[in-house]
């Protein structure tokens, strides 16, 4: 194949499995929790419908089941109920929303917000330098921080939003340049370095369901080569010194910038996650880079080939010099990180807190605060058999005193579930003589934290972790406490070592399912948990919802994968059909689409649906409920291979298909859900 037919197959996201250890996959450990009897009578939806069996609706009230009986009504109001009618699937190039019910494209990709405000050009024209003033592409995580008080407080605030990758064959007039393998036009790649990253812009609203850019102070642009500091324990750390750093306390950009999470204290979280093929090494990896899948052939956009230009040049890993501090061996250690930034400060430099683990972070949600108590995070490895974390602050909650050095230092743990529908969560602390034991039986051996955190796949592996179906978002309830977890699926399920059996029938794991847990004593901080299946996605004929009863047309769903619980406690599941699932599913599942769910009855209505080729991703709203933000990411991807996927949203006629932000009202100004 030609050049630039390899360079557009190197945009497939999706990360090449790198887990070669032996620990259980939660596959096994949900079919042993399954009976045989119920296995053998009617495949692994009746089998799901036994493990749902204590805990459907009419079990809610029960001591000891999920939600507990202090949870069976929801005081103050969060009671997760759902009034609106719900939509069919859509194969429409168009966005769908219930009757009553408004949606309008906002701030898509190109969308001036900074410096001299350039104009978007149709066609890929726009330069490298505007788009580093411009909305970046395939918009992702997002979140709403308010400016002002009472409605001023929903009318008028800060917009940080994630920007996850490209589609290259519409970032430029002719897709990408190269010649022998090389990017020879230097600007093309400043362009899509600029593309990645995070947009921080403020808006107004003007009129009902219409908002506006407002050229204010806070608005700007985060970027794959924005200064960043390394803060925590791999600060200093010689497994991050580089020629950009020789003291190994900063890097440079942040990349491949998926879900998201917000702090206490009004700080925006993105979370890095597909980054590993970003680069290269062509010189053997060592298990910092082949854990993780760096390439050693092509990186993803060859950015590395620019050499002459050391911004770009940092993307080849290989061993060039005498030590780290002479090339970028260490460069890709850099990436892989949960980061900090304050959008209400401009002039702040993002904080890449390391104390929380480097994986292929899908999103970070924290637990409902305490105060004078630890503070708990939650993020997933978005990769298939990869895990689930938590980390676990050393100090203490304190209103209005805490701030982001907080996350410097604590304790991350790893979830291990059991078929009993207990689980634990094993500690990655080199001061923790059982982890270093199990290190030890492992044949494994870490120097220090920051070697144990640049590493942390690796010990997650040695202590015996859970493997999973690619964990996504999490979402914590506010009130109970669950945590729920998106598993969108996993399509290394079949053959010798992952067998498909009576109790996973689904060669591929096709559709995904979403798994809740209550920690012990109702601590988020607490050690063990109680696990149980919140829905199991799939077609009529094959899925479960929490009261045992299969999905129907106005509810099924498949590859569940942004997930929020609004302020009402009305959960919203998203999900990411990928393009070859979306070819061969249009007829059942339509396109990509937002569905609403109750978490205490189970029940879930399809709320909206996007247009062609593309993923629903991010959801917010105002505090008030009333006006919601959500982002359709890659409108169109494929769609020059694949006209069946084929978008011009939301600009139609002949224009490019831009990834953009919708915001949904309701028309008599009602709250979102209701």
């Amino acid at each position: 194949m030609n050049d630039k037919t390899e360079l557009l197959h190197a945009t497939d996201g999706d990360e090449i499995p790198s887990n070669t250890s032996n620990n259980p996959l939660f596959a096994d450990i949900l079919a042993r929790r399954m009976s045989r009897r119920d296995v053998m009578r009617g495949g692994i939806a009746a089998a799901v419908a036994g493990v749902f069996a204590g805990t459907g609706a009419s079990a809610l009230a029960a001591p000891g089941f999920l939600p507990p009986q202090a949870q069976a009504r929801a005081p103050f109001g969060l009671k997760g109920e759902l009034g609106f009618e719900p939509v069919p699937v859509s194969i429409a190039d168009t966005t769908v929303v219930p009757p009553g019910y408004t949606a309008k494209p906002f701030l898509p990709w190109g969308t001036p917000i900074c410096g001299d405000y350039p104009e978007y050009l149709d066609g890929g024209l726009n330069t490298g330098a505007d788009q580093e003033c411009q909305i970046g592409s395939h918009h992702d995580g997002i979140h709403f921080f308010p400016l002002g008080e009472g409605d001023e407080a929903n009318r008028h605030g800060l917009i940080c939003m994630n920007h996850e990758y490209i589609d290259q064959p519409k970032m430029h007039p002719n897709g990408p340049t190269l010649v022998g393998g090389v990017r020879v036009i230097e600007d093309e790649v400043r362009k899509e370095v600029a593309a990645h990253g995070v947009s921080i812009v403020e808006v107004r609203e003007v009129a009902h369901g219409d908002w506006e850019v407002v050229k204010g102070k806070y608005n700007r642009r985060i970027t794959a080569s924005t200064p960043m500091k390394i803060s925590g324990p791999v600060r200093g750390s010689d497994l991050v010194k580089t020629k950009y750093s020789p003291d190994g306390t900063m890097t440079r950009g942040t990349l491949n910038n998926c879900a998201h999470g917000f702090t206490p204290w009004g700080t925006y979280l993105t979370c890095e996650e597909n980054w590993a093929g970003y680069f290269a090494n062509r010189t053997g990896r060592p298990r910092e880079h082949a854990r993780y899948g760096v390439a050693t052939g092509n990186s993803r956009y060859r950015w590395d080939t620019v050499t002459h230009i050391d911004e770009y040049a940092r993307f080849d890993a290989s061993v060039k010099g005498n030590s780290a501090t002479e090339d970028y061996r260490n460069e890709p250690n850099g990436q892989g990180w949960i980061v900090e930034i304050d959008p209400f400060d401009p002039t702040s430099t993002p904080v890449k807190r390391t104390a929380l683990g480097r994986f292929a972070h899908e999103g970070v949600v924290f637990a409902p605060v305490q105060n004078g108590q630890p503070l708990t995070f939650y993020a997933g490895d978005d990769a298939r058999n990869e895990y689930i974390y938590k980390f676990v602050t050393e100090a203490r909650y304190q209103p209005g005193r805490t701030k982001g050095d907080i996350l410097d230092k604590g304790t991350l743990y790893v979830a291990v579930f059991n078929d009993d529908g207990t689980g634990e969560w094993r500690a990655l602390d080199i001061k923790d003589k059982a982890f270093r034991d199990a290190a030890a039986a492992a044949g494994v051996e870490f120097k220090d934290q920051a070697d144990v955190l640049v590493n942390t796949r690796l010990a997650a592996d040695v202590v015996g972790a859970t493997k999973m179906d690619r964990p996504e978002w999490g979402a914590v309830h506010p009130q109970t406490n669950e945590v729920y977890f998106t598993l969108t699926n996993n399509s290394t399920r079949g053959g010798a070592t992952n067998p498909v059996d009576a109790a996973n029938p689904r060669a591929n794991s096709a559709f995904g399912h979403i798994i809740r847990w209550r920690e012990q004593g109702n601590r988020p901080w607490a050690l063990r948990f109680n696990w149980d299946i919140f829905v199991l996605a799939g077609p009529v004929e094959d899925s479960r919802k929490l009261d045992g009863e299969p999905l129907d047309e106005t509810n099924i769903f498949a590859s569940p994968d942004g997930l929020w619980i609004d302020y009402n406690g009305v959960m919203w599941i998203q999900t990411d059909m990928g393009g070859g699932q979306q070819r061969a599913e249009q007829d059942r599942f339509g396109n990509n689409q937002m569905l609403a769910a109750n978490p205490y009855t189970g029940e879930i209505r399809r709320f909206f649906v996007g247009p062609l080729g593309q993923e629903v991703t991010g959801c917010i709203t105002t505090p008030d409920n009333r006006t919601m933000f959500i982002n359709i990411q890659h409108p169109g991807e494929g769609g020059e291979s694949f006209p069946q996927l084929a978008s011009n949203w939301p600009d139609g006629g002949n224009a490019r298909a831009r990834s953009a932000t919708v915001i949904i009202t309701k028309d008599d100004g009602g709250v979102i859900g209701s």
